[in-house]
């Protein structure tokens, strides 16, 4: 027998022993937050064009990728289970997992008899991932696969993302909330850059790594999610280089940020896990201690765990975080 449907048998098994007069179906429906949840099924159509029916809303979820965790967190859900969870604790602020959340592995390889045992009623994750766990987790949990990003509408995906999610959890009324105050932050922040003067002006936001002496540096170009939100507030991306058309990520090194000559450019960066390329590695480089925006001071450093590939949530922290560095 397939040793993952051995396993779904004995967790199913225990289940039903414990289950005795203590079952969740004998025990009355919580009251629906903001009268969107419902005992009906539901219906949705993932990312992959394949439909999804769940009985109810579901409640006992697993999260595979942090974006998609976030979500479920933002919108009253607490997943019961999440893949690496100290790392999104670390680049995560804007949604906190409970202490119960049980770490079901990796994001790259996370593992299906973590997942099983949990007993969930949803799996969310993004299928680019790994397409062939999609196939194997549906033979004992329904799955709802997300794109996870869009470089030709990243916002207007992540939008997308949100609502699906919050259907099969019935929480429509919570997610229209979380993305009225996203648009309302960003209505803000721009009203409040352009009476600053800021309208129109340049950023870059990047993150870096060390690979022995060589330093690599990520910008975030046209499409990256945290590229929409900027431009949104009415700020220019200054970084015009090659990007893929997913993340909207592109690549160089310190010299190729000499193309940014405008002395009005800020410069983002994310170093949340502690490694700081930027401020350490550096520090001593006459190129970039010669770069315009190195050289007045407006270098960036986001408050740490402000996740750049999340949510409405992130996605308004972040916007909060560059509208402070601008006008304080």
């Amino acid at each position: 027998m397939n040793p993952l449907r051995t396993a779904l048998v004995a967790v199913a098994a225990i289940a039903m022993l414990g289950a005795c007069g203590t079952t969740e179906t004998a025990a009355p429906a919580p009251a629906a937050s903001g009268g969107t949840a419902s005992a009906a099924p539901i219906t949705v159509t993932d990312d992959r064009g394949k439909q999804v029916t769940l009985d109810r809303p579901a409640t006992k979820v697993v999260a595979l990728e942090w974006g998609e965790a976030e979500m479920v967190v933002s919108l009253g859900v607490m997943p019961v289970g999440v893949a690496d969870v100290k790392g999104y604790g670390t680049w995560v602020t804007a949604a906190k997992l409970d202490p119960s959340v049980k770490d079901v592995g990796t994001r790259q390889e996370p593992s299906v008899d973590s997942i099983v045992a949990l007993q969930p009623d949803l799996i969310v994750m993004e299928a680019k991932r790994d397409s062939a766990l999609v196939s194997q987790l549906e033979k004992f949990v329904p799955v709802v696969v997300m794109t996870g990003s869009d470089a030709s509408d990243n916002l207007g995906r992540m939008r997308k993302d949100l609502k699906t999610i919050a259907t099969v959890l019935g929480k429509t009324a919570e997610a229209d909330k979380l993305l009225a105050d996203l648009d309302a932050t960003l209505a803000d922040g721009k009203a409040k850059l352009a009476a600053a003067g800021f309208a129109g002006k340049p950023f870059v936001m990047a993150d870096g790594w060390k690979d022995g002496s060589k330093i690599s540096i990520r910008p975030f170009g046209k499409g990256a999610l945290v590229s929409d939100v900027a431009t949104q507030l009415g700020l220019t991306n200054a970084w015009t280089g090659e990007v893929d058309p997913v993340w909207g990520l592109g690549a160089t090194d310190v010299e190729g940020l000499t193309a940014l000559k405008d002395p009005d450019t800020r410069f983002f960066y994310n170093a949340s896990d502690g490694v700081d390329v930027f401020a350490d590695g550096l520090a001593s480089n006459a190129i970039w201690k010669k770069l315009p925006f190195v050289e007045k001071k407006q270098v960036v450093k986001l408050p740490d765990g402000i996740w750049t590939f999340g949510g409405p949530l992130s996605s308004k922290q972040y916007a909060e975080a560059v509208v402070k560095a601008y006008i304080g």
